[in-house]
Parts: structure tokens; C-alpha cells; sequence
């Protein structure tokens, strides 16, 4: 059965369920909904100005490369801007900041690693003119030297004007906080930038587990919070206190860790110099996203370590979609300005031009 879509003009679909419009304007605010619709049987379509901030896309040059390494499961070779904008839509996004999802280029490097990188982050930009106000971006970088990957994030902000830099977790057996990307996060800093990150099976850890269970589940979680401690215990944090950080999935399991960490440096003192403004500090000044965290265990968590000014609204579409989260945030039970700022002002701050 086809589920209605919002109109593109209007913002809106005009359904019949006036209880779900209702919880739309609880939820938002009355000024959030755009006029026209009597009514709207979704929450979730009430509202059309939410920023996703964790979307995903595959270019038909980039599902080529994968194919060839036999890595582009139907999920990705399925993947269309149609669906995309009725996801969207449906979910009352407005922008939908776009990213490659793992591997990005790990599956291949040199030259070839180069071209698709470059290749991709320019079919994006041109997706962002075409759709003006529709879409964002988080550049991928060649991660594979780091003259290469200065080079392409140089270009991707300067020319291409990407919202941001989109990383992974870590690099074959290198997380986020080793010296060898110092030269790429300093950088960053001195740009005062945005670093998005998402989640991969690090070498250590593929294929560990009964076989049925992919990586994604245990795995990318907690890859999160390995990528966010390393660069906590590195100094990286401390060093770049203008990056601003965007972590996926509510920080995989760092909720749950936080005493853990911060632990360390009282365990062990020659920690305490790479943390001068404590651990706790620079947790709460990330950035987390509800990607695959829109329910009670996480958010609980989440909401214990963080303000809600920290919280970003994701979707992790095309493996889930943004109806799923957005229902799952006003279930929850936030405020009508907490929504807000989750799903639109948070954003907001970090990517003003889109306010416009």
C-alpha cells in the first residue's frame, strides 16, 4: 500500500487522522506547521523544516566501484533521489545532510581511492545546487595518506563548500585520535569545521561473532566510543577545542562508559595533561546524533550525559527511516522545545546558512 507523501509545494499531506496531527502540533508547535493542511495523520509529517543530519547516499559512479568489489549490497544499489526526497518528506525534513556511509573509499586506494572520493563529493554538490535548500553535505576524504586527504578536504570545503568533513570511526587498525591524523584534525580546528563520524568493523573485530550477526550491531557501536576515547586520551580534544565533533548513534555505548573515562586520568595522572579541562568537559561539548537511538535506552542515557543542546536528529536512511526516528523522539516524551531543537535548532547553530 502507498503511504501518502508530502505535497512539494505545500510541506504537508493532508490526511484524515486528526488525533496525529495534534500530537504534530504538541510536538513542534503550532507556528511549525505550514498552513493548508486540515489535518495530517503522521507527527512526523506535521512538520517539514527538520534537519536530518545523518542521511546517506550512493552515486551511480560510486555503486559501480562497489560493485566491482563486491561490495554493494541491493540496500545501496536500490538506493535513488526519489526515495530519498519521499523519506524525507514524509518525515517532515526540510535538508538532509548527506554522507557515504562505510567503507567509503577503504575498499580500494592511491589513485583510484582519489578519483572516487572526488568523484562522489562533486556529484553531492551538484545534487545541493540542483535541490537548492534540500540538501547538505559531509565530504569523504582518501584517508589512505594524509596529503591526499588534506588535499581533498581543502578543495571539498573551499570549492565544493560541503557543510563539513564526513570520517569513519577508524582506518584499518588506526582510530580517530592517532598521530598520524594530527595533521588533518589540526587543520580542522584551525578552520573551526565540522567532523562527522560514522561507525565501521575495525580490523580487530570483523567477523568475531556467530556469523548472523553483522558488525553493524555490536560492532559499530562500539567502534563509536573507541574513536571517541582515543581522541579524548590522545589530547586531540583538548588540542582542537573549535572542531566540532558529530558522533553517530548517541555515542555507541559511551553513555554507559562515562564513569570509565572519567576514571582514567585519576587512575592513572599522566593522563591528566592530554585532559587540562577534564574529560567530562569535552564529552559534553560533542555533538551525538539519534541514528538507530531513538528509544528509551539510549536517549535515557544520552539525555544523562548531555544537554539536549548536543543532540542532532538523524536518520541513518536508507537502513532506517526518518519516520522511524522522528516518532521515536516524540515518544520518548521530549518537550515541544526540545523537539525543536533536536530536530531543527541544534542543527541550526552548527550549519546557520541553512536557516535561510
Amino acid at each position: 500500500m502507498n503511504e501518502p507523501v508530502l505535497s512539494m509545494a505545500s510541506g504537508c499531506a493532508c490526511l484524515p487522522e486528526r488525533r496525529g496531527f495534534l500530537s504534530g502540533l504538541l510536538a513542534m508547535g503550532a507556528g511549525a506547521v505550514l498552513p493548508g493542511c486540515a489535518a495530517s495523520g503522521d507527527a512526523a509529517a506535521a512538520i517539514s523544516n527538520r534537519i536530518d543530519i545523518h542521511h546517506h547516499l550512493f552515486s551511480p559512479a560510486y555503486v559501480a566501484e562497489l560493485a566491482k568489489a563486491n561490495q554493494a549490497p541491493p540496500i545501496v544499489r536500490n538506493w535513488s533521489l526519489a526515495k530519498t526526497l519521499d523519506d524525507m518528506n514524509k518525515a517532515g525534513v526540510a535538508t538532509a545532510i548527506l554522507s557515504v556511509t562505510t567503507p567509503q573509499v577503504g575498499f580500494t586506494d592511491g589513485e583510484n581511492a582519489r578519483r572516487i572520493a572526488r568523484e562522489s563529493n562533486e556529484w553531492v554538490a551538484r545534487l545541493g545546487r540542483d535541490h537548492p535548500g534540500r540538501f547538505g553535505s559531509f565530504a569523504m576524504l582518501p584517508m589512505h595518506d594524509m596529503d591526499s586527504a588534506l588535499r581533498e578536504m581543502e578543495y571539498a570545503l573551499d570549492v565544493l563548500k560541503a557543510d563539513g568533513i564526513g570520517l569513519l570511526t577508524s582506518y584499518g587498525d588506526k582510530w580517530l585520535g592517532h598521530p598520524s591524523f594530527a595533521p588533518l584534525m589540526d587543520e580542522l580546528n584551525r578552520r573551526k569545521a565540522i567532523l562527522y563520524t560514522h561507525p565501521t568493523a575495525a580490523n580487530c573485530c570483523r567477523n568475531i561473532l556467530t556469523p548472523e550477526v553483522p558488525p553493524t550491531v555490536i560492532e559499530f557501536g562500539t567502534d563509536t566510543t573507541r574513536t571517541i576515547t582515543d581522541i579524548v586520551f590522545s589530547g586531540t580534544a583538548a588540542r582542537c577545542p573549535d572542531l566540532r565533533f558529530i558522533f553517530s548513534h548517541a555515542g555507541g555505548t559511551l553513555p554507559f562508559l562515562t564513569e570509565r573515562l572519567i576514571k582514567m586520568p585519576v587512575l592513572d595522572p599522566k593522563l591528566q595533561p592530554r585532559v587540562p579541562r577534564g574529560v567530562l568537559h569535552e564529552l559534553k561539548r560533542f555533538y551525538y546524533d539519534t541514528a538507530w537511538s531513538a528509544h528509551p535506552g539510549a536517549l535515557a542515557s544520552l539525555t544523562r550525559l548531555v544537554n539536549v543542546s548536543q543532540i542532532l536528529l538523524g536518520s541513518d536512511y536508507p537502513y532506517r527511516t526518518g519516520e522511524d526516528n522522528v516518532k521515536g523522539l516524540i515518544d520518548y516524551g521530549f518537550s515541544a522545545a526540545d523537539l525543536q531543537a533536536i530536530g531543527r535548532g541544534n542543527a541550526l547553530r552548527l550549519l546557520p546558512r541553512l536557516a535561510s
